[in-house]
């Protein structure tokens, strides 16, 4: 059944009073169709990478939460998406990954459609010979575009089409993060990979925006980042997270490192930050790279998380780095990994009927907490 509005209530009460999202938030599919509208198409969400279609004519098909999508870079470089069907009888357009040289074309009755999205031509549409009727107006069946940005490498779609302009939507982190405004560099194969996890999406963005976890989780990065090297990011309404004060990367013995992205400001030669940017994106900023994992819902009690690690400078891409970069994708890969045995357990803990969804700790729990209300909020609409 959908969420109670006594339940999404205690939610949003004060953090030392609120209880968290009940169990039908992680495990009912009635309350997931309801989340789909209010928490993922009414906002802008993740969908997939720049890097994905780098040329123009590259075309990626993507089901995100059972909807059919085409995301593929234009004549002029732009990244733009679409539903991918045709507009003659909803066939899908393209099945795979390609690189569209001409036209879209359908499989089924070869309509062709331009990069642009325009209806080109509608083979035999008047009879066999006959591409054109007086009663179909081609202007007016282009594809249907999908509202989408591109910021920091990730493409976010509208599908709603009702959300604030993405630079309203986006302001705050922008702003924190604007010493960053600058090209980021994809390091390559070594640098992507996906983690297949038994949890609801949900519990992948809690536990990623909080650091109480770290020394029980986390023993061998705690060590050298301890739970009081971290401090909390808190922005009601948009974002949470963490960040550290000791930031300092030992990836080669001998002392070599990547580069640094030009003109940051002190705070950022020990300073990292780790953000939850709602619903399903977590980034993570450094002084000489960055990444964005990607949460992919696959259902109620499985997510993808698709992770992609980016460089400051283009050099830091050639041979004489590959080690390096893998040695951080590892590291990387590492730590999230030990984070599924705990994310799969509270995926399990939600099947137990007199969970009321949890208690927070008033002086560690903030981030998370904050991220429950937002859904919540979302959810009471």
């Amino acid at each position: 059944m959908p969420l109670d509005s006594i339940a999404l209530n205690n939610v949003m009460q004060p953090i030392a009073k609120a209880t968290g999202l009940p169990n039908e938030a992680y495990i009912d599919p009635a309350a997931f169709e309801v989340e789909k509208k209010k928490v993922f198409f009414e906002n802008w969400a993740g969908i997939g990478f720049g890097k994905d279609v780098p040329s123009t004519g590259d075309a990626v098909p993507i089901e995100f939460l059972g909807i059919p999508l085409l995301m593929l870079r234009d004549r002029s470089g732009a990244v733009r998406v679409f539903q991918n069907i045709c507009r003659h009888r909803g066939m899908i357009l393209v099945q795979e990954p390609t690189k569209i040289r001409g036209v879209i074309r359908c499989p089924y009755h070869s309509w062709c459609y331009g990069l642009d999205g325009s209806l080109r031509s509608t083979p035999d549409i008047g009879g066999p010979g006959v591409n054109e009727h007086p009663d179909v107006d081609k202007d007016g069946l282009g594809l249907e575009e999908v509202r989408a940005t591109l910021w920091r490498d990730v493409v976010f779609v509208n599908l709603s089409g009702t959300a604030p302009a993405f630079k309203d939507y986006a302001a705050e982190l922008i702003e924190r993060w604007k010493e960053f405004d600058k090209p980021i560099h994809h390091g390559g194969p070594e640098s992507s990979f996906n983690l297949s996890v038994n949890c609801n999406w949900k519990l992948a963005v809690e536990n990623y925006c909080e650091s109480y976890h770290l020394p029980m989780v986390h023993p061998g990065l705690n060590s050298y980042s301890r739970l009081e090297d971290h401090y909390h990011i808190e922005e009601d309404g948009k974002f949470s997270g963490q960040g550290t004060v000791v930031y300092n990367p030992q990836l080669d013995n001998t002392g070599r490192a990547f580069e640094n992205f030009d003109g940051l400001s002190d705070k950022w030669d020990r300073a990292a930050e780790y953000v939850s940017f709602f619903p399903n994106v977590l980034f993570g900023v450094h002084r000489d790279h960055v990444y964005a994992i990607l949460l992919e819902p696959k259902g109620l009690e499985e997510t993808n998380e698709r992770v992609e690690i980016y460089y400051a400078n283009q050099s830091m891409l050639d041979g004489n780095y590959a080690d390096l970069r893998v040695r951080n994708s590892r590291q990387w890969k590492g730590i999230f990994v030990e984070d599924v045995f705990v994310v799969e357990g509270m995926q399990k803990g939600r099947h137990a009927p007199r969970f009321d969804g949890g208690h927070f700790s008033p002086a560690m729990d903030g981030p998370t907490h904050i991220f429950h209300r937002w859904v919540a909020e979302k959810l009471a609409g």
